[in-house]
């Protein structure tokens, strides 16, 4: 039997932490060569990649904090707030500027970086991490801590094949995520030539309306006019415990627009929930309330496409779900109605509150779009965004049993349990 050696994190790679802003200092949202990761903006993918939702650090501040950059094939730890976070970082954030509340693992040697970046999101890289939390008030892994973290490893060879396979599966779960953004965006371009700049019309007469120039045999409509919406559930705490059943929040959405299905809280709802306050596949829901104050998701949909492990899924309190009131007008093209960006400019108009902040009841309702007076028209387009997201809900599913491969062979490769040479892939 092949044995095993344990190293420390100090034995196998360079542990150096980020920094802190300078007082005073506030990132900016206009893209520039001088991204920065923060703890928010770590994810379940094993890549972190530049995407929409990174702000940036202006030319004088990056003078300040040059020293604190990552790499390409680095891997960052968060060590503040949310303790565990692992990602390797991809090309496009080369050079990027690191919180203090992350530590980069630089210079890894005779431990293959995608095998300990396994090794630290299994069970044991997480107990090990757990072992070396400090802080009662405010939570902090310390460097030195982080340094005596116990890794256990094959050979190199052994370590190289163990991370093929689990890569192998990343890889093609990548590859899905990767058409999803493609069938979505796909998705939106067809409606904005659709339904905003009306490009298949063109040829024919246009008049005018309170919304500007629209297709003639069009009319405005007000939302309420379109659809019915119902409130989430109002949950007791101790309701939250193991269950089958699981409850969307606001949590779930993610700030460039994405519904995550991970991170779902459990519960057994009371006989109080009402049928309608459950979600089915292919639902509407849209962000309505948020303790956090950030106006960012307010007023964002998510279309449900997959429930995870779940059986049943909840929707909370602070959201709501919106219903078709026209046969015509099925799911694919009602959740294009609130992507479009009109709708998010609109919503965030009747965002009130202080201490929480809420979408106004009048929101949803008074919202205005021009379509065929003859809603009939719109079931060749609705067929068209059905097929769309339908593919979505496919490649899910199928990411799903992916990543349940990917979890379970985790375990028993780094344990020594199962061997290389019996897994199929």
């Amino acid at each position: 039997m092949e044995e095993w050696k344990e190293y420390t994190i100090g034995d196998i790679a360079g542990v150096k932490g980020g920094k802190r802003l300078p007082k005073g200092v506030n990132l900016v949202k206009e893209p520039n060569t001088h991204p920065y990761i923060r703890v928010r903006d770590l994810n379940s993918k094993k890549y972190l990649e530049l995407d929409n939702t990174f702000e940036y650090v202006d030319d004088k501040t990056q003078q300040l904090i040059a020293r604190y950059i990552v790499n390409a094939g680095d891997i960052i730890i968060s060590i503040v707030g949310t303790i565990g976070l692992i990602a390797i970082i991809g090309e496009s954030l080369n050079n990027a500027n690191l919180t203090e509340n992350c530590v980069k693992l630089v210079d890894i040697r005779r431990i293959n970086r995608d095998y300990l970046y396994y090794y630290l999101i299994s069970d044991w890289g997480k107990q090990e991490i757990e072992k070396g939390i400090v802080g009662a008030v405010q939570a902090k892994l310390p460097i030195k801590n982080i340094q005596a973290i116990t890794i256990k490893a094959p050979c190199e060879e052994t370590q190289r094949r163990i991370a093929s396979i689990l890569s192998s599966l990343d890889d093609k779960i990548e590859v899905n995520r990767r058409i999803n953004e493609n069938l979505e965006a796909q998705a939106q371009a067809l409606f904005k030539s659709w339904f905003v700049d009306f490009e298949p019309f063109r040829d024919g007469e246009f008049v005018e309306s309170e919304l500007g120039m629209i297709p003639k045999g069009w009319r405005v409509y007000k939302m309420d006019e379109l659809v019915d919406w119902i409130g989430g559930y109002s949950y007791k705490g101790n309701e939250l415990q193991e269950s089958t059943t699981a409850m969307a929040t606001i949590k779930n959405f993610e700030r460039n627009g994405g519904f995550k299905i991970n991170g779902f809280k459990e519960i057994v709802p009371s006989s109080k929930a009402k049928h309608e306050q459950f979600l089915k596949k292919f639902d509407v829901i849209i962000a309505h309330t948020d303790l956090t104050q950030n106006a960012d998701i307010i007023g964002n949909p998510a279309l449900i496409l997959h429930f995870g492990k779940y059986e049943r899924l909840i929707m909370s309190m602070d959201l709501v779900k919106v219903k078709s009131k026209s046969d015509y007008i099925t799911y694919g093209l009602l959740y294009c109605f609130f992507s479009d960006a009109r709708f998010k400019s609109h919503a965030l108009g009747y965002v009130n509150g202080t201490t929480v902040l809420h979408l106004s009841k009048k929101a949803i309702p008074e919202y205005k779009l021009a379509l065929p007076h003859d809603l009939s028209i719109l079931a060749i387009f609705c067929k068209t965004f059905d097929s769309i997201f339908a593919k979505e809900a496919e490649m899910m599913e199928e990411t799903d049993l992916l990543a349940t491969l990917r979890d379970t062979l985790l375990p028993r490769l780094m344990s020594g349990e199962l061997k290389v040479n019996e897994v199929g892939l």
